[in-house]
């Protein structure tokens, strides 16, 4: 999660600006000064509002083109349905249908604006609201007593749910293809908290969000390298607000992000939201919390508090009922679907090498139960017996074993290893149960033995063919990297989850980066 707020932002995923970037003129690259001074900005800053305005009053330009697309995607199919059926009055009941439709849309927040990196809900978000839809519409059936029959009622409404559910996906392709740039964000709070923050958020640049500058407070000197236009004072100040507008506006920062403090209690952080929203910026508090997926907290207030609710990880129930069907039922498909590849396979390794077809090894599983994983095999066949030799070589700072040039890798080993082929034969374990469709990465036993009690809660889970490790990265993460990747997956899974890493773990066997 990282922060908490309800700031002018646009439809989920990452996305620009509001409106285009102020140009840069002399005057504002003048504002910044070095970060040992004391900036002082004027008593009163102003904004020029004609050359941005507020995104707050500015109307979405989306909204009318969603809900035209809602009541004609659903209503149209819905009338052509009920007149090949020979329905009474199609054109009435279609139009019906069709408000309604858009009415529980609306109604469950689907044409509201979102926060960069808030999901608007997959597939189950939009079932939800058809399911919403057919019991509404039942109980106007049986209020009026209207002569439809049931079934092509019913069958008039899966067109509406089948666009949606396309629309969703076009919309979430076409936001992961087409970003147009994350959020510019001025940062501000004690350094500590500054370098934290920037440096987490400028790792990766599919973030929606950048930090583009920060304001310090007290003397401390943050050493993130990123722009220091201002410096507020340990306490507060009647120019904590002008500071921190002058060096967003000098920086063309759309967000504030506020971190925290000893210095930045809740008194001194309420004034400083008060001047920022008068100033037409929003604001972003970051956070103790970490990997807690958004859709495990919920905002609350009691006694004037601002309360997070943080649901706890999904262990049991449906969803994980869900999942371990999804699984055996997934296996079993794909050991149906993919025998003819299996064969080519084994006949490929047992031929290019001598020795088995399969490499089975020993790793562990949920609650640190150790299993028989079963591959293809790509090394040659004393791979084991010469690992001691090659200790040395180890790239990997953690306790996996990870060597990119492994002189143990046969030729069809390094194929098989970069298309994850070798990776197949787990589809065993998944249907004995030992192994999830989608989970952590199965460590082995000496792998096991130095974790500690962070490391450790990588096992609560069922280990997964693939993962978040499988579609960031692989062999080319850090293990600190692999276990903070793991660790999220373990406390935020769910079954919608589970089904977008199986989409992009496609992508990422297709591109083979960190696979050797």
């Amino acid at each position: 999660m990282g922060h908490v707020e309800i700031p002018e932002s646009d439809i989920s995923g990452p996305v620009g600006l509001a409106g285009a970037p102020r140009p840069r003129t002399a005057a504002s690259r003048n504002r910044a000064v070095a970060p040992g001074q004391l900036w002082r900005a004027p008593t009163t800053v102003g904004r020029d509002h004609t050359e941005r305005p507020r995104a707050r009053r500015k109307p979405d330009a989306r909204v009318p083109l969603l809900v035209l697309t809602d009541l004609l995607g659903l209503g149209v199919p819905a009338w052509l349905v009920l007149r090949a059926g020979d329905q009474p009055g199609p054109q009435a009941a279609a139009a019906s249908a069709a408000l309604v439709w858009t009415a529980v849309r609306a109604a469950r927040g689907r044409y509201a604006r979102r926060l960069p990196g808030e999901t608007a809900g997959a597939g189950h978000a939009s079932f939800g609201d058809w399911l919403s839809l057919v019991g509404v519409l039942a109980v106007l059936l049986a209020v009026t007593g209207g002569g439809l029959d049931p079934a092509t009622a019913v069958a008039a409404l899966v067109p509406g749910l089948a666009l949606a559910l396309l629309a969703g996906t076009a919309g979430r392709l076409r936001r992961a293809v087409g970003r147009r740039g994350a959020r510019r964000v001025l940062v501000v709070g004690e350094a500590a908290g500054l370098d934290r923050a920037v440096s987490l958020l400028n790792s990766r640049a599919d973030q929606p969000y950048t930090a583009v500058a920060v304001v310090p407070v007290g003397p401390a000197v943050p050493d993130c390298g990123t722009p220091v236009p201002g410096r507020l004072a340990p306490e507060p100040a009647d120019d904590d607000v002008s500071t921190v507008l002058g060096g967003a506006f000098a920086h063309d920062a759309d967000l504030v992000l506020v971190a925290p403090g000893p210095q930045l209690d809740d008194v001194r952080l309420r004034r400083l939201s008060w001047g920022l929203h008068d100033g037409g910026l929003a604001l972003c508090v970051l956070s103790d919390l970490s990997g807690v997926a958004a859709a495990r907290v919920r905002p609350a207030s009691a006694a004037g508090l601002t309360l997070l609710h943080v649901a706890p990880p999904l262990r049991h129930g449906p969803q994980a009922a869900l999942k371990n069907v999804l699984d055996r039922s997934g296996a079993a498909l794909g050991l149906l679907v993919l025998a003819p590849l299996f064969f080519g396979v084994a006949l490929a390794v047992r031929l290019s090498s001598p020795g088995p077809v399969f490499h089975r090894q020993t790793r562990h599983g949920r609650h640190n139960r150790p299993f028989t994983m079963w591959k293809f095999r790509t090394m040659v066949a004393d791979a084991e017996s010469r690992r001691e030799q090659l200790t040395a070589a180890n790239e990997s700072e953690g306790p996996m074993f990870k060597m990119r040039r492994d002189p143990r890798v046969t030729r069809i080993g390094h194929a098989l290893r970069r298309t994850s082929l070798d990776e197949l034969p787990q589809l065993l374990n998944v249907l004995r149960g030992d192994m999830s469709l989608v989970g952590p990465r199965p460590p082995l036993p000496d792998e096991v033995s130095r974790y500690d009690e962070r490391e450790l809660r990588r096992l609560a889970v069922r280990p997964g063919l693939t993962g978040l490790w499988q579609v960031s990265g692989r062999s080319d993460l850090s293990w600190q990297e692999t276990v903070s990747l793991d660790l999220w997956y373990v406390d935020n899974w769910s079954v919608a989850t589970d089904m977008g890493l199986l989409a992009r773990t496609v992508r990422a066997v297709t591109d083979g980066r960190g696979a050797y």
